[in-house]
């Protein structure tokens, strides 16, 4: 339906000893990006504090309109207590992860919330535009633009394209801001017709 800038799936390695804790974020983001955004950096923070590391993930997909559901970080540690889970919690947000995340700890399924960011999604409209459209416009100037608009109060962070619709996922500190500052463009460039905006998290 549309051209979009797409990264393939992150090789897993295989997942050493240990205790295991899942990260959920309710997070919309591609396999490529999850691992930019949040594998590699927490992989970092953890290993520099001897804590453990991240040894797999994965992404829920669903039917339209959502797409994606939420992504996964398995997360092997030596040990899954208090100063290990707030680690793991402090760097996921500091690295922007969505309200409605937890984790989950798979020894006892003890389950904490964590997040700071909200979310909104924009769908394009894929089906019922005119053909003009569709040839003249560009989905990744949508998405420039978002970036531009939203600097300093949240950014683009990933995509989905189904059937009639691709959704555009953007995070940041106030769904209420960024769609603000969005609407004058979502209203004004022919691409933007009809398209639908969610609050995600």
């Amino acid at each position: 339906m549309f051209g979009l800038k797409f990264g393939g799936a992150r090789k897993q390695d295989t997942a050493p000893d240990g205790e295991f804790i899942i990260a959920r974020l309710n997070a919309k983001v591609q396999p490529i990006d999850r691992g930019d955004y949040y594998e590699d950096p927490l992989t970092e923070t953890l290993a520099a504090r001897h804590l453990g590391e991240v040894t797999g993930g994965g992404t829920q997909l669903s039917d339209e309109p959502c797409g994606i559901e939420f992504c996964d970080l398995e997360i092997c540690v030596h040990e899954s207590g208090e100063e290990t889970v707030a680690a793991i919690i402090e760097r996921l947000e500091a690295l922007g992860a969505p309200k409605g995340s937890r984790l989950i700890i798979e020894a006892t399924d003890r389950q904490i919330p964590f997040g700071v960011t909200e979310g909104i999604a924009v769908y394009l409209n894929g089906t019922e535009l005119a053909d003009e459209v569709y040839r003249d416009c560009d989905v990744n100037h949508v998405i420039d633009e978002f970036d531009r608009l939203l600097k300093g109060k949240g950014a683009f962070r990933g995509h989905w394209q189904g059937d009639r619709e691709t959704a555009l996922f953007c995070y940041g500190a106030s769904f209420a801001e960024m769609k603000a500052a969005l609407e004058p463009f979502l209203s004004e460039y022919p691409l933007c017709e009809r398209a639908r905006v969610e609050q995600i998290a």
